[in-house]
C-alpha cells in the first residue's frame, strides 16, 4: 500500500465509519440469527456469508488493482484466520441471545486479552499500569455477564469467548503487520477464512431466501468495506490515535438494536461498557505512551 501524508482528520473519518460498518454487520447477524428474516440461521452459516462476500468484494478489487503479492508467510495467515474465524463466529452467536451493546462492549476484551496472551507468546513485558487497565476492563465484563441465578448472561460467555479468541488474532497481527502489505494481509486473511468457513457449514447449511441472501452479502460487503476504511485510518494517522475511536462501535451497536429491535441499554449495560471502556482506553494510552500499536 502507497505511504499516505498524515491527515488526522481524515483518517477519524475512516475510523468512524468503519465502526458504523462493523456495526451495521452485527445487526444483520442479529437479524439472521433471531429469525426476523425466516428461519434462524446457524453461526457457522452468518460467518460464512461474510467471509464469501467480503473476499467476492477484496477479489474483485485485487483484479482490478492487481497488487503484488509479496512472499506470504501462510502459517502466520492460517493462525490469523483461524482464530479470527472462530472469534467472529462465536460473535455472530452471541449477538442472538444478548442485547448488540453488550456483545459490542465484551468484545472490547479483544485487546486485554491480547495484551495477556503477548506475556507467555511474545515475550512482553506488562506494567502496573497496563495490568490496572486490564483488570478494569474485566470488571466490567463481569458486570456484563450479570452473575446471579436470575440475571447471569450465558450467551455473554459466547462474547467473552470471542474477545478472548480474537485477541489471540492480535498475535497473528502483530506478526504479520510489518512483514507484508495490508492488501495482501485481507486478501488472504478471506481467502483463507471463506476454505474454513465453507467446511465448517457444510453440515448446517440451509438454503438462504431472497432477504437473507440479501443479508448475507450486506455483512459480506460492509465487513469488507470496514477492513478498508480502518486500512486507510491506518494509513493516515498513528494506530494509538485512532485505535480509541474505534469504541464508538458501541454508539452505532446500540442505536441499530434500538433502531430495529427496540432494545435500549438498561443501567447495568451501560455501567459495564462504561467499565470497559475506561479500562480498553487507560491501555490505548499507555500503549500509545509506549510507542504500540495494539
Amino acid at each position: 500500500m502507497t505511504l499516505r501524508a498524515p491527515n488526522p482528520p481524515l483518517a477519524i473519518g475512516f475510523m468512524l465509519t468503519a465502526t458504523a460498518f462493523i456495526a451495521g454487520t452485527m445487526i444483520l447477524a442479529k437479524l439472521l440469527g433471531t429469525g426476523a428474516l425466516g428461519t434462524p440461521f446457524h453461526p457457522l452459516q452468518v460467518s460464512h456469508g461474510r467471509f464469501l462476500f467480503a473476499f467476492l468484494a477484496l477479489g474483485t478489487m485485487a483484479a482490478v488493482l492487481r497488487p503484488q503479492i509479496r512472499r506470504p508467510d501462510l502459517r502466520l495467515h492460517v493462525g490469523r484466520t483461524a482464530f479470527g474465524w472462530g472469534g467472529v463466529t462465536l460473535m455472530f452467536a452471541a449477538v442472538a441471545y444478548i442485547p448488540l451493546s453488550d456483545a459490542t462492549a465484551i468484545s472490547f476484551l479483544n485487546p486485554v486479552f491480547g495484551m495477556l496472551l503477548a506475556i507467555p507468546l511474545l515475550g512482553e513485558k506488562v506494567g502496573p499500569w497496563r495490568w490496572l487497565a486490564a483488570a478494569t476492563a474485566l470488571i466490567g465484563a463481569l458486570v456484563l455477564l450479570r452473575p446471579g441465578p436470575e440475571t447471569f448472561q450465558i450467551a455473554g460467555l459466547l462474547a467473552l469467548g470471542a474477545a478472548c479468541l480474537m485477541g489471540m488474532e492480535l498475535i497473528f497481527i502483530k506478526k504479520l503487520a510489518n512483514r507484508e502489505p495490508p492488501f495482501q494481509i485481507l486478501l488472504i486473511n478471506n481467502a483463507i477464512g471463506l476454505c474454513i468457513a465453507t467446511l465448517a457449514v457444510v453440515p448446517v447449511w440451509t438454503m438462504p431466501t431472497t432477504g437473507q441472501w440479501a443479508a448475507l452479502a450486506g455483512i459480506g460487503l460492509l465487513m469488507a468495506a470496514a477492513q478498508a476504511c480502518f486500512v486507510n485510518a491506518m494509513a493516515r494517522a498513528d494506530a494509538s490515535f485512532v485505535t480509541p475511536f474505534s469504541y464508538l462501535t458501541l454508539v452505532f451497536a446500540a442505536l441499530y438494536d434500538g433502531m430495529v429491535f427496540a432494545v435500549i441499554p438498561d443501567r447495568v449495560s451501560m455501567l459495564g461498557a462504561l467499565i470497559i471502556l475506561s479500562g480498553a482506553t487507560l491501555l490505548a494510552l499507555r500503549e500509545r505512551k509506549r510507542g504500540i500499536s495494539i
